[in-house]
């Protein structure tokens, strides 16, 4: 199962460089169209962008942001489980935490309506619960005796 648990980490992180460019192809014409000039001002964020464009240019921007935070506790938690041995259970959960989070992804780019999105954050959070307990288990419960040399 070692393989497995990892495969959705990396669909996780090629979901994010789709997100990365789904950005910058809204944002980079936006810019033009705006005539913001980026060289113009040293040391501008993209945050500096909120109230110079509309709005929902910046929702695929704010969901990248988002995949830069919780994820970052999700990845270690697949590798501990392919370190330590993951089950099935802990596949399936890997599994319906990236599902959930792509598709909060569309969401939050395309529609935003934020009782959908919280809700769609709320179930994958809890997802991501499990499996951090279940990686906690794995290292806490662990027969030394079992583990490779």
């Amino acid at each position: 199962m070692q393989a497995q648990i990892l495969a959705p980490a990396a669909v996780l992180v090629v979901w994010t460089l789709i997100m990365l460019f789904w950005m910058a192809g809204v944002r980079l014409p936006a810019l033009k169209k705006a005539g913001i000039d980026l060289g113009a001002r040293p040391g501008g964020r993209g945050q500096d962008l909120e109230g110079q464009l509309d709005p929902r240019l910046n929702w695929p921007a704010h969901n990248y942001s988002h995949l830069m935070e919780q994820p970052t506790i999700f990845y270690p938690t697949v590798v501990i489980l392919a370190i330590m041995g993951a089950g099935a259970v802990d596949v399936a959960l890997a599994w319906a935490y990236v599902v959930l989070r792509i598709v909060h992804s569309v969401w939050q780019a395309t529609v935003n309506k934020v009782p959908v999105r919280f809700l769609l954050f709320l179930v994958s959070s809890i997802a991501l619960v499990a499996l951090a307990i279940r990686a906690v288990m794995a290292t806490l419960l662990a027969d030394p005796s079992a583990l490779p040399v």
